[in-house]
């Protein structure tokens, strides 16, 4: 059985779990808590040298790293990758768009504010709301017509997108100018076997 290391609170160990659930794959959990140094033990770098959550084991023994890369593997032949060889282009693409500009952006300063560090940080906070909204603006012109962001279905490009944006909010971002946004979170919420990022 797959085993699959972090907190369910991490947004990107949500990512991976949310796929094994939408995917009807067994998997069990192992609580790695980054937030209080658990993912520096030798043991749990043993496994994982890069030393970040969440890491997936295989049934071999093979543990990857990265979220995206994990989304990659656990989709791929599966409907929620692409289903040819542009396909799976856009969906890495916006899978790398995601990492550079979501996470960096939106997802750090969300983590920020919430753990009562905005004021220390009110000038990498202030760089981030710009930087961030801007990264909004591409993602509501690109979602205009479509439902979904890569082949008008329900893809793990979606799945990573939604993870941080749908909480944006939380982070200081203003949702309010882009409907196109908030209506696509609203269509991810209907998949099959959705369940909302705990504690968000």
């Amino acid at each position: 059985m797959l085993r699959l290391y972090g907190i369910p609170t991490s947004g990107n160990c949500y990512k991976v779990e949310l796929l094994l659930k939408q995917l009807q794959i067994p998997y069990e959990t192992v609580e790695v808590n980054s937030r209080v140094g658990e993912n520096r033990r030798p043991e749990y770098l043993a496994k994982n040298p890069l030393g970040q959550i969440p890491a997936l084991e295989l049934e071999d023994g093979t543990v990857l790293a990265e979220s995206a890369a994990i989304l990659v593997y656990l989709a791929e032949d599966t409907p929620l990758y692409g289903q040819n060889k542009l396909e799976r282009a856009e969906i890495l693409k916006w899978l790398f768009f995601e990492q550079t500009r979501i996470a960096r952006y939106i997802a750090t300063t969300r983590f920020l504010v919430r753990a009562g560090q905005a004021e220390a940080h009110a000038e990498l906070i202030a760089q981030n709301l710009k930087s961030g909204t801007e990264a909004l603006e591409i993602m509501e012109g690109h979602l205009q017509g479509k439902a979904f962001f890569v082949g008008n279905r329900y893809t793990i490009a979606d799945l990573a997108l939604f993870t941080y944006t749908h909480v944006a909010e939380q982070g200081g971002f203003d949702l309010k100018p882009f409907p196109n946004i908030r209506a696509w979170c609203e269509r991810v919420k209907t998949t099959d076997r959705f369940f909302p990022l705990p504690g968000a």
